[in-house]
This record gives structure tokens, C-alpha cells and sequence, in this order.
């Protein structure tokens, strides 16, 4: 008796149209990643494009920051005087408490919340990459403070053109305090992102951040002080190094043409300044390497 062998009919292969298509528009590749990351960073840093709660402080701080300015060219305009009674690179020394305060609320938003979520690895699956997000995050914050030192300069400086003062003079205290504050923009910017990128929750960023700027500034001028007591003026130029503010006001000093802060305006000369540039500059140049090594990390 034969049996014939079995034959097994494969299941029928369907294919299912769920309606997904294929995208055929412009690749627009990493440029266009990392100018939209920076202007998202920007604008989420003055609340744009957040809810109505997220743009209360920030905008309340640049109102603080430039209402000494219309009154300073109230004042100004009114009785007529011939100069300014506060120089444009001593504004961002006087309103540093509304900058610091500005940087401890907004670097820990910029970054902290890609940390607290893990959606780093998001960004750099495609097409950014580390050195794009640190890129951008690092140019808003920049970018967000020199919008808020730079403002009340040039209301300063409307103001000064409308009292009819000398135009050489007012253009050339505005562009050295625009050089100051673009200048503290990228040293302040790098040391908030980098207090904030230490931590995924804001509230240590936000303490972290008002720490670094405050307890040096406080324990500089204190130290400055019992310099100048006993009479040690050598000593107040060189403590200056040690805080982010003052750093600042040593390099405008020597090189703007600024009135110093320091006790007895005991500010460095060009020789000394030459330090306090240097100094600036590897901490931007350092605060980039740091946030480099920090997203190398987080990034995987």
C-alpha cells in the first residue's frame, strides 16, 4: 500500500497599507538641527513659545534691568546734563545680583530638564551630534544674557543721543560696554550651563549657579577689604581673579577705559589685565571643554 506524501501550501503573504509613507522633502541635515536647537534654547529662555507662568520671571528681570536705564536718561533729559552719571560699562557691575539671579533661574531650565528626562540620546541618534547641542545650548544662554546686559546700554544710549550729548564720546562708552557685557555674557554663560549640566534636578542648578557667583564675589570683596586695611593694594588687583564679576571689572578696567569697583579703585593696570583676559578666556574656552565631557557621558 503507497501513500502519497504530503505537500504543505505556505500561508498566503499579505501585505497591509497602514499608510505610511516614505518622506521626499529636503534633508536639511545638522546646520538646520543646531539653529533650530539654539533658537528654541533662546527663545524658551525669555518663556517664547512656553506657557504664561514660564515667561513671568524672566521678563519681570528684564524690566529690572532696564528701568535704572530710563530713569538714569529721565534724568538725563530732564536737567539737560552733559554726560551720563553712570558710564555704560559700570551697568552690568551695578544691576549683577538681576544677571545672576536671570542665570540661576534660566541655565538649569535649558539643560537640566534634557538631563531629568533622558532625551539626550535623542538629540545625537541623528543628525546632531555632541559638539552641535553643546554648540547651541552654550550660544542661547550666551546669546539670552547679552539681550539682557545689552538693552538697558543701548536705552542708555538712545537716551544720551536725545539729551543731545557729545555723539564721539556715547558711541565710544557704548561699543566698550558692549564688548564688556558680550564678554560676560560667554563666561557667565559657561559657568551656569556648566553648574546646571551637573545635575538633572533644577533646584541644585538653580543653588549651584547663585553659589559660584555669590560666595566669590562675597569672600573677593572681603578679602579686598582687609587688603586695602592694611594697605596691601598689590593684593586687591590680583584677588579680583577669583570671581566671575570681578574678572569683568578688571579686564574693563584695563582695557575699556572703566572706573574700577575694586576698594580705593585699586583695579589692575594693562600688565595685570593681560592675567584677568587670559583668565576669562580659559574659563569660556573651559567651561566648553567641561560641557563637551559631561555630554560625552550623557550622550550614550
Amino acid at each position: 500500500m503507497t501513500t502519497e506524501p504530503q505537500t504543505h501550501t505556505p500561508a498566503q503573504t499579505r501585505i497591509h497599507n497602514i499608510g505610511y509613507r516614505d518622506y521626499a522633502g529636503p534633508r536639511l541635515g545638522r546646520s538646520y538641527a543646531r539653529r533650530s536647537l539654539f533658537s528654541q534654547s533662546l527663545r524658551g529662555a525669555y518663556g517664547l513659545g512656553r506657557s504664561a507662568k514660564s515667561k513671568v520671571l524672566p521678563m519681570i528681570l528684564f524690566a529690572v534691568m532696564c528701568i535704572p536705564a530710563l530713569v538714569v536718561v529721565a534724568i538725563a533729559v530732564a536737567t539737560k546734563l552733559e554726560d551720563l552719571p553712570l558710564d555704560y560699562t559700570r551697568y552690568a557691575i551695578f544691576t549683577q545680583a538681576v544677571i545672576g539671579l536671570y542665570l540661576a533661574a534660566q541655565a538649569p531650565q535649558s539643560v537640566s530638564r534634557d538631563l531629568r528626562f533622558k532625551t539626550v540620546p535623542l538629540y545625537f541618534s541623528r543628525p546632531i551630534e555632541r559638539a552641535d547641542y553643546v554648540l547651541a545650548k552654550y550660544g542661547a544662554m550666551a546669546s539670552a544674557l547679552f539681550v539682557l546686559t545689552a538693552s538697558p546700554l543701548l536705552i542708555l544710549y538712545i537716551g544720551s543721543l536725545l539729551a543731545k550729548m557729545d555723539f564721539a564720546d556715547q558711541t565710544r562708552g557704548f561699543a566698550q560696554g558692549l564688548v564688556s557685557v558680550a564678554l560676560l555674557s560667554l563666561l557667565f554663560g559657561g559657568i551656569g550651563l556648566v553648574m546646571a549640566a551637573l545635575t538633572p534636578r533644577r533646584g541644585f542648578g538653580v543653588a549651584a549657579v547663585i553659589a559660584v557667583l555669590t560666595i566669590t564675589f562675597g569672600a573677593v570683596t572681603t578679602l579686598q577689604a582687609i587688603a586695602l586695611g592694611t594697605d596691601s593694594l598689590g593684593a586687591v588687583k590680583w584677588l579680583g581673579l577669583f570671581s566671575p564679576i570681578t574678572l569683568i571689572d578688571g579686564v574693563q578696567t584695563a582695557f575699556l577705559g572703566a572706573t574700577s569697583s575694586f576698594p580705593a579703585e585699586a583695579g589692575p593696570d594693562a600688565g595685570v589685565g593681560a592675567v584677568y583676559l587670559l583668565v576669562v578666556l580659559a574659563l569660556i574656552a573651559g567651561s566648553y571643554a567641561v560641557l563637551m565631557r559631561r555630554y560625552r557621558k550623557v550622550g550614550l
